[in-house]
């Protein structure tokens, strides 16, 4: 990826926030999804928008899908970048939901977590078995973490339900990504925005399952850290966030992978230290690394005033693409 970045936006931080408030995320009409609600496996719920304000081109159009990341939705300046990437050229495109990101908190005593590879297995089978075309799978943040983490677990087996798979700034080191976010700047401003909505989200879920976990406790939380140890890891089978950023992250699994993989990080990311990402001897023959100076944390505005952000979802989406002849062929009648 040969990004550069506008020189009125210097530094990973202001690459970061002015495209996800103030930058241009679409050139055709904003998107207009269809929603479905699925009941999962363990009888809880999920929902998964549908782009619906663009009809494929072909019956057997590829299909795009987008993992969210953390307290992300289909509404996140990237999710909508990627869906006018989609609409433009006649692809479908979905956005599953992680549980209790759609605006409606889901029943069961869990919510979503950066390692939910058998959550992503499902969603992704699932999205196989329904569309004729073939299937490729971005991952954004905490999503890319996941879907990384599927496609080292899943192997050979990947290549049966997604043709190709992408990450984009992605922490697939959670314990280095944690500490990253927990420092400095980045807890003043990012943490607070996050436990903003995590904190009353948990405390719902309390509500729902009274003794679940130490309300008082995870009130008190000042970090990530803090919240992953009394909320995430217990309530999803780990026994602290110690051993979930260790069992979680994507990183030791990626030479596992074996269907094409791109994964993307801007080396001024403030959440992802650069010393913390993979070299090529790392990775496996499979995965495409792609490691611009800019971009921020899913930023990549280009240069022009207000900023754009498609320039990623583009060359993301093109990679896909082209990632095997059947694609090429899709690409080349669209």
């Amino acid at each position: 990826m040969n990004y550069r970045a506008p020189w009125w936006l210097p530094g990973g931080n202001l690459q970061t926030i002015w495209p996800a408030l103030y930058a241009r995320r679409v050139f055709g009409e904003l998107p207009q999804y269809r929603r479905e609600r699925w009941t999962t496996p363990d009888r809880d719920f999920l929902d998964v928008d549908w782009l619906s304000n663009s009809a494929p081109t072909f019956p057997k159009a590829p299909l795009l899908v987008l993992f969210h990341g953390l307290e992300g939705s289909s509404r996140s300046h990237y999710a909508e970048a990627f869906a006018d990437f989609a609409a433009e050229r006649g692809l479908a495109f979905a956005v599953p939901h992680f549980r209790g990101c759609s605006g409606e908190l889901n029943q069961g005593p869990r919510a979503y977590h950066s390692g939910d590879h058998e959550e992503i297995g499902w969603i992704l089978s699932r999205l196989r078995a329904q569309h004729q075309g073939p299937v490729v799978a971005v991952g954004v943040s905490l999503g890319g973490n996941a879907l990384m983490r599927w496609a080292g677990e899943a192997g050979t087996e990947a290549g049966n339900v997604v043709s190709a798979v992408a990450s984009v700034c992605s922490p697939i080191d959670l314990a280095a990504g944690s500490q990253a976010i927990g420092r400095g700047f980045n807890r003043l401003v990012y943490t607070t925005m996050f436990l903003r909505s995590m904190k009353p989200k948990a405390m719902e879920k309390l509500r729902q399952h009274p003794g679940l976990f130490d309300g008082e406790r995870l009130m008190a939380a000042r970090d990530l850290y803090e919240f992953d140890d009394i909320f995430t890891a217990p309530l999803h089978g780990f026994r602290n966030a110690d051993d979930y950023y260790a069992r979680a992250s994507a990183k030791p699994h990626l030479h596992r992978i074996r269907i094409p993989a791109l994964v993307l990080n801007a080396l001024n990311d403030p959440f992802v230290p650069a010393a913390s990402l993979p070299g090529p001897h790392e990775v496996g023959s499979f995965v495409t690394l792609w490691r611009p100076k800019g971009g921020g944390h899913v930023g990549f505005p280009d240069g022009h005033l207000p900023g754009h952000v498609r320039t990623m979802p583009d060359e993301v989406g093109a990679w896909l693409l082209h990632s095997l002849p059947e694609m090429s062929r899709f690409v080349k009648a669209l």
